[in-house]
């Protein structure tokens, strides 16, 4: 049988175990694990994505970089249209 030293280094799995229990998994226990691997693997495909990318590093920059701030604008404007470029007056 067990003694009270034995009862004292059990933990509550170790318990349920015993009597053929075990705890009760929450949403947690499947979706961090889930979260982690599908962003492993978006940073995976966009690293693969600019290493096959058929436009140099710089020129492909160029175009995300007008390419987010577009999207930036768009975002702005909160109609989904991208606002009209200013007039530069020139002097």
């Amino acid at each position: 049988m067990f003694s009270a030293k034995d009862l004292k280094r059990m933990d509550r799995d170790d318990l349920l175990e015993l009597v053929g229990l075990e705890t009760k998994k929450g949403p947690t226990d499947w979706l961090l694990p889930a979260l982690g691997a599908f962003s492993v693997g978006m940073l995976v495909g966009a690293g693969l994505g600019l290493l096959m990318a058929p436009k140099p590093g710089a020129e492909l920059r160029g175009d995300l970089r007008t390419r987010l701030q577009g999207g930036g604008d768009t975002l702005s404007n909160g109609t989904g249209e991208q606002r009209p470029e200013p007039v530069s007056r020139g002097a």
